[in-house]
C-alpha cells in the first residue's frame, strides 16, 4: 500500500508539472489585467515547436528554445490585439487556441508526414530523469528510501524548474518593484500611468512572462513527458490550469496545491483504469478520463467561494487626454 501511494504521488508530480507552469503563466498576465484564455494554444504551439526542433536538431535544449520562441510569439499576438489595439481579450485568446490547433496539425502533416506527429525523439533529444545522490543506495530503506528515491529523485529538470517557479513567482510578485507595479496595473492602471509608468510596456512584459512559462510547459509535454509531439496533446490542460488559477484566487502557492490536486486525480484515474472496484465492478476508462474535468466544474461551481479577479482585468486601458 505504501509503495502504491508513493507511485501515485510520483505520478501526481509529473502530471501536475505542465498544469503548474501554465497556471503560473496565466498568473502573470491576469495579475496585470490581461485575461488569457489562450494558455491552451500557447502550450500546444510550444509543444509542437519543441518536438519539431528537438527532432531536427537532436538537442532538447534547442527544442526548448524553439518552444519558448513560438509561445512568446503567440503571446505577443495576444498582446498586440488586446493591449495595443484594445481588442476583446477573450476573443483574442480563443482565436490563438484555434490558430495553434490548426497550424500544428497542418505543419506537422506537411513537414513530417506522420499524421500530424513529429518523429520519435532519441534519448539525447529529451529531458531525461535526474537521480539525486545516494538515491539507489537508499532505495531499500523503509519509508525514507521510497520518499527520497521515488518521490524526490528521478524527475527531469523541467519538473524541478516548475516547482521552483512557485517561490520565485511569489518573490517577484510580492517582494519586487516589478511585482508591485504588475499588481497595481491590474487593479488601477490609471494610477500607474499617473506615476509616470508605461501601462502598455508593463502589460507587454507580463504577457512575455506568460509566453516563456507556457513555452516551458509545452516543451515539457513533447520532450520530457513524451518522446514526440502528438496532435492535440495538451488535451485541455490549458483550460484546467486556468480553472486552477481561479480556484487559487490568483496566488502562486495555492495555485501549486490546486494543480497538485488536479494532477493527483489524474494519477488516481490512470492507476484505477481496468481495475474492478469492490461492489461496483470495472468502471469504464472514459469515466476516469473525464474525472479531472468533472472536478474542474464541481470546484468552480461552488467550492472556492467568491473569486474576485483583478479589477482592471479584461478591460483595455485608454489614457485620458487632458
Amino acid at each position: 500500500m505504501f509503495e502504491m501511494i508513493i507511485l501515485i504521488l510520483d505520478s501526481t508530480v509529473r502530471l501536475s508539472t505542465p498544469l503548474l507552469l501554465a497556471c503560473l503563466a496565466g498568473l502573470y498576465s491576469e495579475r496585470a489585467g490581461i485575461f488569457d484564455i489562450g494558455l491552451e494554444g500557447k502550450m500546444l504551439g510550444a509543444a509542437f515547436a519543441a518536438g519539431a526542433g528537438a527532432a531536427v536538431t537532436g538537442s532538447a535544449w534547442l527544442g526548448l528554445l524553439c518552444g519558448i520562441a513560438v509561445s512568446i510569439a503567440l503571446a505577443l499576438v495576444h498582446g498586440f490585439a488586446s493591449i495595443t489595439n484594445r481588442g476583446n481579450q477573450i476573443v483574442s485568446g480563443v482565436a490563438i487556441n484555434f490558430l495553434a490547433m490548426g497550424l500544428t496539425a497542418l505543419l506537422g502533416q506537411d513537414w513530417f508526414r506522420q499524421g500530424g506527429q513529429t518523429p520519435p525523439l532519441p534519448t539525447e533529444a529529451r529531458f531525461t530523469s535526474l537521480n539525486w545522490p545516494f538515491a539507489e543506495t537508499l532505495r531499500d530503506v523503509p519509508i525514507i528510501g521510497g520518499l527520497y528515491s521515488e518521490l524526490l529523485s528521478g524527475h527531469n529538470l523541467l519538473v524541478y524548474v516548475a516547482f521552483l517557479m512557485v517561490p520565485f513567482t511569489w518573490w517577484v510578485l510580492f517582494r519586487t518593484r516589478f511585482g508591485l507595479r504588475l499588481r497595481a496595473v491590474g487593479e488601477n492602471p490609471a494610477a500607474v500611468d499617473t506615476a509616470g509608468i508605461s501601462v502598455t510596456w508593463l502589460r507587454y512584459r507580463a504577457v512575455i512572462c506568460t509566453g516563456i512559462l507556457c513555452g516551458v510547459a509545452g516543451a515539457y509535454l513533447s520532450t520530457a513527458q513524451s518522446a514526440s509531439f502528438i496532435k492535440d496533446m495538451t488535451a485541455g490542460r490549458g483550460f484546467i490550469a486556468l480553472a486552477a488559477l481561479i480556484f487559487a484566487k490568483w496566488r502562486p502557492v495555492p495555485a501549486m496545491f490546486a494543480c497538485l490536486l488536479f494532477g493527483f486525480l489524474d494519477a488516481v484515474a490512470i492507476r484505477l483504469q481496468g481495475q474492478e472496484l469492490p461492489g461496483i465492478g470495472e468502471v469504464p476508462v472514459q469515466f476516469f478520463q473525464a474525472l479531472p474535468y468533472i472536478l474542474t466544474v464541481v470546484l468552480l461551481a461552488g467550492f472556492i467561494g467568491r473569486a474576485i479577479p483583478p479589477k482592471a482585468g479584461g478591460t483595455a486601458y485608454v489614457k485620458e487626454r487632458t
